[in-house]
Order: C-alpha cells, then structure tokens, then sequence
C-alpha cells in the first residue's frame, strides 16, 4: 500500500516559500500528476515527499507511516530525474541492476539477472544491455532511467520532467508507454510536467501550482472545462484561452452580456438563470479558440474586428482578431488566408463559454458544466 498524504507542507528558502502549506491525498495506485508553470513547486514537493526536501512545516505520510524522519532510502520511492542520472561508466545492464546490488538491498546475482530482464523486455531496451549511456539516444537514455527506477518494485514512483528532452513524436509514443508501465506495477506515480498535454493524456487526478499554493485537484475533464480561475483556464488547451471584459444588459426580461465591439451576446437558459441573480456585477468571458466562428464577410450581429495576426501550424492556423483593444484568437482551417489588418466578423459559441467573476477572477458557471464532468463545481484546493 502506498497512499500518499500532505499535511500543511511549507518549504522555505530565505525570505523565499517555496512551498505554502500544501494538502493533499494521493492514493494507491494512481497516477497523480504536478502540473504548473516554472517555479511554481513541483520539484520540490517531489524531493519533498522522496525525502531529499526537509520540509519547516508540515507532515508527510507514506503508506499511512510519517517519514519526515526517515532516511530518503528506507521511504522506498523511486526517482526518475529530468536528465537522467546514468553511470556513464556502466553499460545499460550495469545501470539497471546498480539499485539491487546496494548496501541497503544486496540482491543475489541470478535474482538481480531475472529483474533486469523483466523489466528490459518490458522497456523494450533488452537489445541493448551492452551499450555505454554515451551508445544511446536520448529516448533509450530515457528507458533505461526509467528501468532502474522499476527494477525494485518499488512503492511509489517520482517522475521529474522524465519526457522533457525527448523530440515531439518521441514524447507522444513514451507517454503511451509510462501509462501501460503504471498500469503493470501495482505502484502510485507522481509525475512533475509543465506541459499541459503531458497532464491531461497520463493524469488520473491533477494538482496545478502557482507559487507554492495549490490552485486546483481534479480530473483532465475538470481543469478543461471548469477551471476554478482565470490562471488555470490559461494552462489548458492551445492556442491560450480567450478572456475577456462582458457587463450583462437587461432587455425585454431577458439577460445579455455586451462585449468588445458593443455586441450583445445570449446566454444560454442555464446560465442565464444563475446570473440573472447575481444583480449587474460585471464578468470576463473566457471562450477557447476552437469555439468562435469566423467569417471574412460582415455577419448580422457578429463582433467585427481587424486580423491582428495569423499563423499557420500545420493541421491548423491561429488567428488573432484585434477587437478594440482586446485580441481574439481563433482557431481557423489549415487552408485560411488572411491579410493584416483585413475585417474578420467573430461569433463565440456561449454553449461552451466559461463565466468567470471580473473582480475576483474565479470560476462561476457555465452551460452543460454537470454534463461534461459530473459536477457543477470545480474542486479547489483549501488554501493555506
């Protein structure tokens, strides 16, 4: 059993927290992702709960024992490091046998062999024990990190950034393969990543930072589509959320928002519902790009605007609409062409806009939210 539990974990270096009273449970057997930006606190809560962090404050228990005070050896973790951390002196066998053939397990050498070879085939590297660290690339680098991380069978496994070097396509197809390794080993993984696709492709549950603070636990689904703030809608999806300013208008008993351009949008019933009570308290729209149409020919009631920028990315092209001062950025077909400064016509859908307070920048609603993930209110993290 490796169930995973913070208690009020602060780290401080200096005048600088690192960590701000941070709470929360993992359990056994799930693979829990760190998500957040640079210097948010991923690392360190890892090396935390790894035993290499000392928190000030706080309480870290394993498999339901305090380890504050044990030795980073006896908590029985693994750790995969962003560059890997091979000998380059030993050859891939060497490598992975190194954590067996330690004072603190002291293996035989036929048991050693037997473990080795489990987990090469499963790595798929087993053609490749002869090899130097300096023979490899970085993807084999990668395996064989990973494979003397494995070999042990131990109780949880920390992953640092493991995919953070490795080419596009490389990452895509290790992401497939750390999902099936979790799913063989009867271990809990907690996995540091800023890349957001990393996230939401590998996570059971994610924990997004912000300075040492936890903003937001729960689902891929949920950090999606309901972000409990602004902050958290920007790390999911691509291109980068839309928000922006909408003050409700009343006409005729019904409740529209007036937006950049002084075009009035319908909500739908739902949400027009739960604002319709909230009195005339201004709001920012946020609205991903795959989410407006656009049209280059004037539409009735659509939000006109100038082609601020347009950049094509392959299977896609991200264009930016200036709309007074506010910037939109659609989501257009590979085969749009569009001049600077040419008129583009905008029309958000509001059936999956997200409605967030202007003052205080958190999640309040929005249409289907029950629907989609089973819930009509993000989780967010107590905050310290």
């Amino acid at each position: 059993m490796a169930q995973i539990e913070l208690d009020g974990i602060t780290k401080k270096y200096g005048s600088n927290t690192a960590l701000d009273h941070v709470s929360l449970t993992i359990s056994d057997n799930e693979f829990f992702v760190l998500f957040g930006p640079a210097g948010a606190g991923k690392t360190t809560l890892l090396k935390t709960i790894a035993g290499v962090e000392f928190p000030q404050e706080g309480l870290v228990k394993i498999g339901g024992e305090i380890v504050n005070h044990v030795e980073p050896m006896n908590r029985n973790v693994s750790m995969v490091f962003e560059n890997y951390a091979l000998y380059p002196h030993l050859n891939v066998y060497d490598n992975i046998a190194s954590p067996l053939r330690s004072k603190l397990y002291r293996h035989d050498e036929d048991s050693i062999k037997s473990a080795v070879e489990r987990v090469t085939k499963m790595m798929r590297i087993d053609g490749l024990l002869g090899r130097k660290p300096s023979q490899l690339s970085n993807g084999q680098r990668q395996r064989v990190a990973i494979g003397r991380c494995l070999v042990r069978n131990p109780n949880v496994f920390l992953m640092d950034e493991p995919l953070a070097h490795l080419d596009a396509k490389l990452r895509h197809f290790m992401r497939s393969e750390l999902k099936e390794m979790q799913s063989s080993f009867n271990s809990t993984t907690i996995y540091v990543t800023h890349d957001y696709m990393e996230a939401m492709s590998l996570a059971d549950r994610i924990a997004v930072l912000n300075k040492g603070k936890i903003e937001q636990l729960g689902t891929s689904q949920e950090m999606y589509y309901t972000p409990c703030n602004e902050f958290v809608s920007t790390l999911f999806g691509e291109p980068e959320i839309n928000l922006f300013p909408a003050v409700p208008v009343r006409e005729n008993g019904r409740l529209r928002l007036s937006v950049p351009g002084g075009n009035l949008l319908s909500l739908e019933p739902d949400v027009e519902k739960l604002l319709g009570s909230r009195g005339d308290e201004a709001y920012d729209i946020g609205i991903r790009g795959g989410d407006i149409r656009f049209s280059f020919e004037p539409r009735d009631g659509w939000i006109a605007g100038t082609v601020y920028a347009s950049e094509p990315i392959g299977n896609k092209v991200i264009l930016t609409a200036e709309v007074g001062q506010t910037k939109i950025r659609v989501t257009a077909p590979n085969d749009t062409r569009a001049d600077l400064d040419q008129p583009v016509f905008l029309q958000p859908d509001m059936r999956n806009a997200i409605l967030f307070d202007a003052e205080k920048k958190t999640y309040l609603t929005r249409s289907r939210a029950e629907r989609l993930i089973g819930t009509k209110t993000p989780q967010t993290a107590a905050r310290g």
